[in-house]
């Protein structure tokens, strides 16, 4: 019987797939010498690699573009990335190269695209979305916006009162997209979205505030569901649901001709990860396509906002494996050079799981063990996979010259905003540092270093010392 970490994987999953395979017993992620960064640069180590980004996009783009003309769908498909997802302007500059459209969610937003705007990344042209409940300083850059020349920002009404606001200050014709509210899981525990306006109160609200008024034109109606796009009852109901509504809305109001759907792809979180992706997006476009014609209204353009699915696959974080303690007669910890709670707060915080692989010593024994982070914190810890509830790596000698390093991947989305970074961390942990690969014109891996790893004066300076 064979036993070793990489007879573990080959029996367990296809492998290499893509974005993973072994180079001299070295792991590899989408071709990077992973090895070779971290012995240039140390762990803890972020890593983005950027011509993922694009390559999700395109692939996206492709599928819908297909299941629209093998359907002889006459609406248009537009791609949007959110920005919460990674605000960083690499990310911002690498995205915009797929000519892209954006979606905001909150004022400092709208500061992104004016930067962009100055920096002649975008031009005026450029559809933006800014959905989320909005303060009055967001309602009041939204309207700079408009009122400047950004005349495809479509503002989506998340409330029946924000509609007032616009028609006070823009001084243009403009268009607004509807919020639906939709109903979330059985397993929530609150039975509708806060997002949005009830289906029942759609009409109503079209019909007493924006009918009638010549410069309200509603061009979207906007539907999300929090858990993504899944083959599930739960989502292909709440789609129905929001598509009746489109239909119904249409009849009243010429104007509307886009649908949001909202939500997100899913990303590879495992490397047993099943989905397929031209089914549903073409599932997706035949619902709306059926609903429309059965009704007799034209197509409508398909919108998309998709963030983790644009930058989740990108990023990997590294470590390094300090030492192992033994608790007890099962339980084995490895305790790796940084916070998990601080570097991958979504490990924590709902419990995501990421794609966690080893970088070397793949021929070693394996063994069950805990993972756990350097805070104090007992819930800084990682013990199970999306496919299995144990993790399993491969065993070590701590008098090896060589310690063992383990990679979480796929963490390009919402690390950094939620662990809030550069700023203050749990147990004051610093962020690891950060770097980023790209192509170069003959195919060769450029890097740069984006972020040296947190220093301690930066967070003396905030606490005030």
């Amino acid at each position: 019987m064979t036993n070793s970490y990489t007879d573990l994987i080959d029996q367990t999953f296809y492998f290499p797939q893509d974005g993973f395979d072994l180079h001299k017993g070295y792991l590899e992620f989408n071709g990077i010498p992973l090895h070779y960064f971290i012995k240039k640069y140390g762990t803890p180590l972020k890593i983005t690699y950027l011509p993922k980004i694009g390559s999700q996009i395109k692939k996206a783009r492709n599928l819908f573009n297909k299941s629209i003309k093998s359907l002889g769908y006459t609406g248009k498909y537009h791609y949007c990335y959110c920005t919460k997802s990674s605000h960083f302007s690499y990310v911002l500059n690498e995205v915009l190269k797929s000519k892209v459209q954006l979606e905001t969610s909150s004022a400092f937003d709208i500061d992104i695209i004016w930067k962009l705007y100055e920096a002649k990344k975008i031009d005026k042209r450029i559809t933006i979305i800014n959905n989320g409940f909005k303060p009055e300083n967001y309602l009041q850059k939204i309207v700079q916006l408009i009122n400047k020349g950004f005349k495809n920002t479509i503002p989506i009404c998340d409330n029946v009162d924000e509609v007032d606001f616009y028609a006070k200050k823009i001084r243009r014709k403009f268009q607004l997209g509807i919020r639906v509210a939709t109903e979330e899981e059985p397993t929530f525990s609150f039975y509708t979205s806060r997002l949005g306006i009830p289906n029942s109160k759609v009409q109503a609200f079209y019909k007493e505030k924006i009918a009638g008024n010549d410069k309200l034109e509603v061009k979207m109606l906007h539907f999300f569901v929090d858990t993504g796009i899944k083959d599930k009852i739960y989502y292909w109901g709440e789609l129905k649901k929001a598509i009746k509504t489109y239909c119904e809305l249409k009849k009243i109001c010429p104007s509307l001709e886009a649908i949001n759907i909202g939500g997100g792809l899913p990303i590879r979180n495992s490397l047993g990860f099943e989905y397929d992706y031209a089914y549903m997006i073409k599932q997706i476009v035949l619902l709306i396509q059926e609903a429309c014609d059965e009704d007799n209204i034209p197509h409508p353009d398909i919108y998309t906002e998709f963030g983790s699915y644009t930058v989740g696959e990108s990023g990997a974080t590294i470590f390094s494996v300090l030492g192992q303690k033994q608790q007890n007669d099962s339980e084995l910890w490895y305790m790796i050079d940084n916070s998990l709670m601080n570097s991958l707060p979504d490990s924590w915080g709902i419990s995501q799981r990421f794609i966690l692989l080893p970088i070397n010593k793949w021929t070693n024994e394996y063994t069950r063990v805990n993972i756990g982070g350097l805070t104090c914190d007992n819930s800084d810890y990682y013990n199970s996979e999306l496919h299995q509830n144990q993790v399993y790596l491969p065993k070590f000698n701590k008098k090896s010259k060589e310690p063992l390093y383990i990679g979480f991947f796929h963490t390009g989305a919402y690390q950094d905003a939620l662990s809030g970074f550069g700023g203050i961390k749990h147990c004051l942990i610093p962020s690891p540092k950060h770097i980023l690969i790209d192509k170069g014109e003959k195919g060769n891996l450029v890097e740069r270093l984006s972020s040296e790893e947190q220093s301690a004066q930066s967070m003396l300076d905030i606490l005030g010392y």
